[in-house]
């Protein structure tokens, strides 16, 4: 399946084995996108890097992500997302309204919540995985290498997908 199908799948529905680590002191967005991660993990991902996968297709998938979540809701996005970094490899989720996404579990349930919606698509139902693979693992199969999320005041986790 090309790329482009796989992104429009998966954004058309909306759009963890874990490690701590210590948050990368060369993160040039830190400060600027948000604040500096307070925590950090490791995400072994179950998926596979689609072969069709390319900084274009990462940032066609983001702004479609936000150009959907725009057009279909009758109000103001909660929540941005976009790519950064030379290739795009780098998501960041950021909350955009009051202190929604101000800890590790309400971050933690928006990206079961990505999940929920990420397992409703095509994509993950032809490949049968709809059970299995999670958000992050859309992230690892789009070829992200890492999540930043965020509430946009004070707190930030960051989680490496390998």
């Amino acid at each position: 399946m090309p790329l482009t199908s796989c992104v429009k799948w998966a954004v058309l529905a909306g759009a963890m084995s874990l490690a701590a680590v210590a948050v990368r002191a060369d993160d040039r967005h830190a400060d600027y996108y948000y604040p500096t991660p307070q925590s950090s993990e490791v995400y072994k991902a179950r998926a596979e890097i689609l072969p069709e996968a390319s900084r274009r297709s990462r940032i066609a998938f983001v702004t479609h992500v936000m150009n959907e979540m725009i057009r279909k809701n009758p109000y103001p996005p909660q929540y941005a997302i976009f790519a950064k970094g030379t290739e795009a490899e780098k998501m960041i989720i950021v909350g955009l309204v009051g202190d929604s996404y101000d800890t590790l579990y309400r971050m933690r349930a928006l990206l079961a919540t990505l999940t929920a919606v990420a397992r409703t698509t095509p994509l993950f139902k032809e490949e049968r995985v709809e059970d299995y693979f999670t958000y992050l693992d859309l992230c690892k199969m789009l070829g992200f290498k890492q999540l930043t999320v965020s509430d946009g005041k004070t707190f930030a986790h960051q989680i490496r997908i390998d």
